[in-house]
């Protein structure tokens, strides 16, 4: 079940490609500031960033961060909160929301230059958005300001530094990332199947120096060790378990024994860690003969859906790391958006189809696992699948075209020497 016919999908991309009418232009900004104004007018915005700016305030007060248990990230998140700590509400208020849409742009905008599409096309302006119009996890994320959306802008980077043969600064991008929030950690198996050692080590030291640094400012360090690891490793209280997408927390929630959901969980991740080795060692696949884009994308976007599979938590916005660049690859041939599937395995975000009320609320988990395990299973089979190579007939100046098994074919003199 495919749309991707050469000559129609062909000409969709061309006509996406042009550049983009002032009225799209107007639209797309009209759009994403009118998501972020009724955002700041909202009681509950920035619910989760709130959290980090708490932290940085127990730290300018003497105070250790980890006494909340809501606080989850590495010390190097309290620094990097300090400023934010420092703004007042009101202010914070609005440019919260529109530093959340400013990063998710900037994500979105390195996947489009990954693959050479123009940022004043059709593709890129009307695309971004639509998508912040119908994709239910963006709004989320711009109003509850998780930090999610810095990963979202760093791995599109990363990968466009990477391309460019630049993985140091892809390391220092990954490795800012890591010290706000560690969600790219299983970015360091990119480094490591590309067997680039000195941006893996940057993307390494960089988060454990501002940790360090972090550390040393703050009273009673250790209760990161004592109280919060053990609270991540424990899983999510009844406070965030509702909106928790993990297989691990849904499928119990479904009446699956937790041992035999941890079993099926931890067997699907191993399975999308191998469909990312399979995928970064085939080199011959469709899009890979123009440099590698989809190749590298395709494995970064398989390493994260293999890791939120058995993160917890795994919420819904999590997705919007990968998201801009599976949808910017949809101008490869052969690439994920140019199947109907992926689209279906979507739907159940869009932000403007209604569903029945057990769907809704406390029970949004299980469409945001939905979502996330279809396109786990979609990417590692096109992973795992095999490339259909098609052999064409050749001949040298002077040789009849071969009719007969190859065996039995009578040689003919050539005009030529043998190329081999």
């Amino acid at each position: 079940m495919k749309w991707d016919r050469p000559v129609s999908a062909g000409r969709r991309v061309d006509w996406l490609l042009r550049p983009a009418p002032r009225s799209w232009w107007a639209v797309s900004l009209v759009i994403l500031l009118a998501i972020a104004v009724s955002t700041s007018l909202r009681e509950n915005w920035g619910s989760d960033n709130a959290f980090v700016v708490k932290a940085a305030d127990a730290l300018l007060a003497g105070k250790s961060p980890y006494e909340d248990k809501r606080f989850l990230y590495l010390p190097s998140a309290v620094i990097m909160a300090v400023p934010e700590a420092l703004v007042p509400t009101w202010a914070l208020r609005w440019l919260l929301p529109l530093g959340m849409t400013a990063l998710i742009g900037v994500g979105w905008w390195a996947a489009l230059r990954l693959f050479s599409v123009p940022v004043r096309s059709r593709f890129a302006v009307g695309g971004f958005g639509l998508f912040a119009l119908a994709y239910k996890p963006y709004l989320n994320l711009v109003l509850i300001g998780n930090w999610t959306a810095i990963s979202a802008a760093a791995l599109p980077l990363a990968l466009l530094l990477a391309h460019r043969r630049a993985w140091g600064p892809a390391g220092l991008v990954v490795g800012l990332a890591i010290a706000c929030k560690p969600m790219l950690v299983p970015i360091g198996l990119l480094f490591v199947l590309a067997r680039q050692w000195r941006g893996l080590a940057v993307a390494v030291l960089v988060p454990v120096a501002v940790s360090l640094a972090g550390a040393l400012m703050m009273p009673s360090p250790t209760l990161f060790f004592t109280k919060t690891l053990p609270f991540l490793f424990q899983g999510q209280d009844a406070y965030a378990l509702p909106w928790d997408a993990s297989p691990i927390a849904v499928l119990p929630r479904l009446g699956v024994p937790q041992p035999v959901a941890v079993l099926l969980t931890g067997a699907g991740a191993l399975g999308g860690l191998v469909a990312a080795w399979r995928r970064w060692r085939r080199t011959d696949g469709p899009g890979d003969a123009d440099g590698g884009e989809l190749r590298l994308a395709e494995t970064a976007c398989m390493v994260m859906l293999a890791a939120f599979l058995v993160s917890r938590p795994s919420f819904d916005h999590y997705l919007l790391v990968v998201l801009p660049l599976l949808l910017a690859s949809g101008v490869r041939p052969g690439s994920m958006p140019r199947s109907p599937w992926f689209w279906l395995a979507l739907t159940p975000q869009v932000a403007l189809l209604p569903w029945p009320s057990e769907l809704g609320h406390k029970r949004r988990a299980f469409k945001d696992c939905a979502t996330l395990c279809g396109l786990a299973i979609m990417l590692a089979r096109r992973a795992l699948r095999s490339v259909r190579v098609t052999l064409y007939p050749v001949t040298t100046a002077g040789s009849p075209p071969r009719t007969e098994p190859e065996c039995a074919a009578t040689p003919a003199a050539s005009a030529s020497r043998t190329a081999f």
